[in-house]
């Protein structure tokens, strides 16, 4: 019986399908037999690759950096011991006075008149004192009577005493020297005691005042050193000669003094500084300041490779920022530090080293 074509051509593409499913299954069936051979490579792949920097262990000075400001070491109103009307004001504000200069002077009034009105009753409580102890010698004059023309005569002196200070008084004097920053009282103007002629600060020796956080506090010492750098980029040394022993209760910092000469007054109160603190020395490790991270609890650190590969997190405290990176210290021994990945593993985690820079 011959077959048509049809029947053919529908057999011929029957006999493909079986010969494709016989050759695959003889060809593949070796992988299938073993699927194991596919789950180290699996498993290989879902172990994230790193990037680290080998940083070894140095010994450092440590430094405590914070941001200050100058400040005058007194300022004091100047003010008025009596009452008058001022009648000179000499010098001008902003100029710097040596101690002792008068800065306002009042009007003398009826106080050299009271002056002399003392000094003469005292010639003559003197005088009086004086003859009675000549009559006393010769039996005219009691004891008694000799002590009480001493005593008119003491407090005779004593008025004088009290008129010469009541006159010193109408010179109001500069307590030191220093800068007469702020007239307060013009020519004219009447001054009650305790009124104030001007403002005197003394910028020699200058202070550099900051606040220190607690976590610093504890490593300054009075008497260290400490360099300051101004906003114009000078440099000023001096010594710590005050550190606070109570925090302020709303920042937790402590305040802070540093005493620095300044001979020639060029430098002014209120100016900003950057502030460095030599602290001691101890061991550091330089790393990139684009490998550091924050942990869950927010504080900032590294981390790094363990000797079994295994990721691990050390908070640090940074010390000083360099061109080189920033030199830290929270870290024990050499330190295989992530510098690439850092932040898409977790602590703990097994880790492939990719490359050792």
């Amino acid at each position: 019986m011959r077959l048509k074509s049809q029947y053919i051509f529908v057999i011929g593409v029957v006999g493909v399908v079986v010969l494709y499913f016989v050759v695959r299954t003889v060809v593949g069936g070796g992988h299938g037999a073993n699927p194991a051979h596919a789950k180290p490579a699996q498993a290989t792949s879902t172990i994230p690759s790193v990037q680290v920097r080998m940083a070894p262990e140095q010994i450092r000075e440590y430094d405590v950096v914070l941001r200050g400001r100058t400040q005058a070491t007194r300022t004091v109103q100047v003010k008025s011991e009596t009452s008058g009307v001022v009648a000179e004001a000499p010098i001008l504000q902003g100029t710097v006075v040596t101690k002792g200069t008068v800065l306002c002077r009042l009007a003398v009034d009826a106080r050299q008149a009271s002056l002399d009105q003392a000094r003469a009753n005292f010639k003559s409580m003197q005088l009086q004192q004086q003859a009675a102890a000549e009559l006393a010698k010769k039996g005219y004059r009691s004891p008694t009577q000799v002590l009480t023309a001493e005593a008119g005569r003491d407090q005779a002196q004593a008025l004088v005493r009290a008129a010469e200070i009541a006159l010193r008084q109408v010179d109001i004097r500069a307590p030191f020297t220093g800068v007469f920053d702020h007239r307060d009282a013009e020519v004219g103007t009447y001054l009650s005691p305790g009124q104030s002629c001007g403002a005197m600060i003394e910028l020699n020796p200058l202070l550099i005042v900051g606040d220190v956080p607690e976590t610093d506090a504890a490593k300054l010492q009075v008497g260290a050193g400490a360099v300051a750098t101004l906003v114009s980029g000078q440099t000023l040394n001096g010594r710590i000669r005050y550190v606070a022993h109570e925090a302020d209760p709303a920042t937790r910092t402590y305040h802070m003094e540093i005493v620095v000469p300044n001979p020639q007054l060029a430098v002014r109160s209120g100016l900003s500084a950057d502030v460095r603190i030599a602290a001691g020395r101890g061991p550091a490790h330089l790393a990139p300041v684009s490998a550091l991270v924050l942990d869950s609890a927010g504080r900032q650190g590294l981390r790094y490779v363990t000797g079994d590969n295994r990721v691990a997190f050390a908070p640090v405290t940074i010390m000083e920022q360099t061109p080189q990176g920033a030199w830290v210290r929270g870290l024990s021994g050499p330190t295989r530090i992530i510098t690439v990945g850092q932040s898409y593993v977790a602590e703990g985690q097994r880790v492939r080293v990719a490359a050792a820079l």
